[in-house]
């Protein structure tokens, strides 16, 4: 069996980072998908794909899979600089703002 190691990136969506703190095991598709005739829905007869499992480290994955003779490759992350503002949301409707709303 065949895994990858990786670290979830945040969605696009949110500019939240809760659920990009774990670590994710993955397993690879051994076998290629098949059309289904009657839906024309692709479907594959291996399990293991739909297998996720989360780690609260990069050593706890790493020693999962080597404990259940799993080679797994490891992807690192790229890190982002968090935006934090000082004031934060509650900033834009302040009543000390100076100047013309803008909004």
């Amino acid at each position: 069996m065949f895994a990858r190691i990786y670290q979830p990136a945040k969605t696009a969506m949110s500019s939240g980072t809760a659920k990009t703190k774990f670590w994710v095991l993955e397993f690879a598709p051994t076998e290629e998908r098949y059309l289904d005739p009657l839906m024309g829905w692709t479907s594959s007869d291996e399990t293991q794909t739909q297998v996720r499992l989360e780690f609260e480290t990069k050593d706890a994955a790493l020693d999962y899979a080597e404990l259940n003779n799993i080679s797994a490759t490891v992807q690192d992350s790229q890190k982002r600089a968090l935006n934090i503002r000082a004031g934060g949301y509650g900033e834009n409707f302040a009543t000390y703002r100076r100047g013309i709303w803008t909004h």
